[in-house]
């Protein structure tokens, strides 16, 4: 009785330590936090910045502008309208820029600041392009390409896509009849020839009309005329018919449960068939560019050799998809980037639009999958691809082991790295001049996002915004301001302004930080490294509690995502879990926040680390982070408890069910339990396919390892999860319940998706994870 007392009385300290957070106030995240500005972006002019922000807690955001002149920022309305950058990025240029706005073309004349109303019909437009000539625009309606000429306002339909097949005249209908009656009638002959010649003259005066092309029952896509307006690219699609998953939402209106088709499963049944079209608009043809002869595209996967079935395989040729073609300025260069559907491969190829002819230039292959920041991880995704000048372009690769910028020259027929080291290039704007590009990168940390103007002839790179955080910036059109959205460890995102120069004094434009969430000292968490057990250095955020307050217990969280960074230098996407482990401090805990194999930020080894086993160096990295609490931190081994989400939940169930001992108590939420029941794109890069790979599929699977249960385990899951859906929670239920587990509870919330919204949701969560572990980690 005396040791429950002194329980009672330890645990009452705590929480009266943590008086200033409480669960109901946190976990309405940015409620609490108070909204940051998002989506910033320069006016047309230059003077005005613009972004979305929501200071006074509406349901919504509302789009808010600032300049010079004003102290506040200001919301936009109907009454003062302005205009910006984002749909004319590509017409900076032009003095008149043209646009659509609820399908109706529009130009905007930035010397007067004017907007006219160009063409409104009943059918909408869409998908403005600019010609190489200034006076031509294109843009398209009902799936077709048409040239607008500005300053005549002619209007000529380029091409004339179908729907369906192409009625073709049988030769049937030369039957022995009508072959009987022309031998025998000069009367039906001279008819013939009456309608022939009349047809013919009505031919000769008829004006020139695009040859239909029929696409049948594939889907267009990707339509694209060149900037000369003398090609038009496409794509036709061949989609399966899969079986959707179906979500059942049991809380509704008229008190009828009410079913939602959702994603597909993984399966290679899941792959497409594409075709490559070019339309020749002054000859009127159309051809397709064959792609069968790249590079690696008949080699078979390594994996395929771990498999008798497989591993002799002759006539294997990897399903493709390819991106429309980016050109250079002058319209005479044209390059495309086309991707494996297994992720295994990425091209990059000329395309002679007169021949159809390609030149392969660059080709990417992993055993792995393709990805690395500007190198998108899923085939129907582009990267970094543009043009310098009209015979130099530019690109991200992997090649190294780190995502760079590198060109490619078609003269001298050379590629050249302009980045190198062990970090990454995030992102690339080409500068106006043409002769360096801003970047952002990870040089200093790889939780810092850095931003550099980089030389492209002498590849140096000179430091704009190096402090720890993130920068993300927008630079002004004439590239004398920048537009910084910033943050900090423990500072959410604000907006600054800045000259474009080394170290600019910045001045902070937005305050959305709520008073309440202000009278907390938040704490700074540290970004450490530990060796995990193959010798890798694995970073990750340690949050200490105050040494009178330290109960020699410990929490580690693991991100979701899989391929996401969250022990960084800025503020959190994972906020309310920032504000949790702050929580989890007040009350004595140390929290360990690891950055695990496939983590984002740390290049392609790391990042594929865990290729075709998903909870083995991803989940011995959480055992090592463990191992560096235990003996660094004087973490008493017995009262560690692990929890995540998503990702993050499968990777607990994995701690509990593979490790078991090693984790005194565990909280999995909305996870993955079956990785052949989640989706095609995120699971088959990592695991490939269930009917290639099973293997890997079993040995990834928490269900398959529902036997070793004997630590506490709390799942938590929304039953109109559309992602990780409620069917896999349940599936991994009825095997506990068949096996005769005990040490299990399952809270559902009817109501809420993968991503949860309601606050009282969150407090129920988060207020059971927290009994978890008090009643499991603390000492009675």
């Amino acid at each position: 009785m005396k040791k429950y007392i002194s329980f009672v009385l330890v645990l009452f300290t705590f929480l009266a330590s943590a008086q200033n957070l409480r669960l109901e106030d946190i976990m309405k995240g940015n409620e609490f936090i108070g909204h940051q500005p998002d989506n910033h972006r320069w006016s047309i002019d230059g003077q005005t910045v613009l972004f979305d922000w929501n200071p006074n807690n509406e349901i919504g955001t509302s789009t808010y502008f600032w300049n010079s002149t004003l102290k506040t920022p200001q919301k936009v309305t109907t009454s003062n309208p302005i205009y910006d950058l984002d749909f004319m990025a590509t017409q900076k240029e032009y003095d008149v820029v043209y646009y659509t706005n609820q399908g109706v073309l529009y130009s905007y004349t930035k010397s007067n600041k004017k907007t006219k109303k160009v063409i409104q019909l009943a059918e909408r437009i869409n998908s403005v392009d600019r010609s190489s000539n200034p006076d031509i625009i294109f843009f398209q309606q009902n799936r077709n390409v048409y040239q607008f000429n500005t300053k005549d306002f002619s209007i000529v339909q380029l091409t004339n896509f179908k729907s369906g097949k192409e009625n073709k005249v049988s030769k049937e209908e030369d039957s022995f009849l009508k072959n009987q009656q022309a031998a025998l009638f000069q009367f039906v002959r001279d008819e013939e020839a009456s309608s022939k010649w009349y047809e013919e003259k009505s031919k000769s005066k008829k004006e020139k009309f695009p040859k239909e092309i029929y696409y049948d029952k594939s889907s267009l896509e990707q339509i694209k005329p060149s900037p000369d307006g003398k090609f038009v690219t496409f794509r036709l699609s061949d989609y399966p018919n899969q079986p959707s998953t179906n979500v059942e939402n049991f809380i509704t209106a008229d008190g009828f449960t009410r079913q939602e088709k959702a994603r597909a499963k993984v399966s290679t049944s899941n792959f497409s068939k594409h075709k490559f079209g070019i339309f020749n608009v002054e000859k009127d043809t159309t051809y397709y560019v064959s792609f069968s002869n790249l590079n690696g595209i008949k080699d078979a996967p390594k994996y395929y050799q771990d498999y008798e079935n497989l591993k002799d395989k002759t006539d294997y040729e990897t399903a493709i998809v390819m991106m429309s073609p980016v050109y250079s300025p002058d319209g005479k260069n044209a390059v495309l980037e086309i991707r494996s559907q297994d992720n295994k491969h990425r091209w990059i190829v000329q395309l002679d639009l007169t021949s159809g002819k390609i030149t392969e230039l660059d080709h990417q292959q992993d055993e792995a999958w393709i990805g690395g920041p500007g190198i998108p991880g899923y085939s129907f995704s582009s990267g970094t691809l543009g043009f310098i000048d009209n015979s130099t372009f530019y690109f991200q690769s992997e090649a190294t082991g780190f995502s760079h910028l590198y060109t490619y020259n078609f003269k001298t027929k050379k590629k050249e790295a302009l980045t190198k080291g062990n970090w990454e290039v995030r992102e690339v704007k080409l500068a106006n001049d043409k002769k360096s590009f801003y970047l952002t990168t990870t040089t200093t940390h790889p939780g810092n996002r850095s931003f550099y103007k980089l030389d492209i002839a002498s590849k140096k790179m000179t430091g704009i915004l190096t402090n720890d955080g993130n920068y993300e910036v927008e630079v002004s059109p004439d590239e004398k301001t920048l537009l910084v959205r910033y943050s900090y460890k423990n500072k959410p995102w604000e907006l600054y302004v800045g000259a474009n120069k080394p170290n600019s004094e910045l001045k902070q434009i937005t305050f959305s930080t709520t008073p309440e969430f202000k009278k907390y000292n938040w704490k700074t968490p540290e970004v450490i490294t530990f060796k995990a057990e193959d010798g890798t250095n694995v970073y990750a955020r340690l949050y200490q509690p105050k040494m009178e307050n330290k109960n020699k217990a410990a929490v580690i969280f693991v991100h979701g995502a899989g391929y996401l960074q969250n022990a960084h230098n800025y503020w959190s996407t994972y906020h309310r879990e920032y504000m949790f482990h702050n929580m989890l401090t007040d009350l004595g805990y140390t929290v360990l926040d690891i950055d695990y194999r496939a983590s984002d930020g740390y290049g392609r080894d790391f990042r594929t680390g865990i290729y075709r086993h998903m909870g083995g160096k991803d989940l011995s990295d959480q055992l090592d982070g463990k191992k560096y609490l235990v003996q660094n931190l004087g973490i008493d081994a017995n009262r560690v408890g692990i929890y995540g989400g998503s990702y993050g939940g499968f990777i607990t169930l994995m701690a509990l069910l593979t490790e078991p001992g090693e984790f005194k108590a565990g909280a999995a939420l909305r996870s993955v339990t079956d990785w052949a029941h989640y989706n095609h794109g995120y699971t088959s890069n990592i695991l490939n396919f269930p009917e290639t790979d099973p293997e890997a599929y079993k040995k990834s699977s928490p269900i398959y390892f529902a036997n070793n249960l004997q630590d506490k385990l709390l799942m938590l899951h929304g039953m109109v999860d559309d992602n990780v859906q409620f069917q896999d929670i349940v599936r991994l239920t009825q095997r506990f319940i068949e096996l005769g587990k005990k040490d299990w509870d399952l809270a559902v919330f009817p109501v809420e998706a993968h991503g949860f919204t309601e606050t009282y949701s969150w407090v129920d969560e988060y207020r059971r994870i927290l009994n978890l572990f008090n009643e499991n980690l603390l000492q009675k």
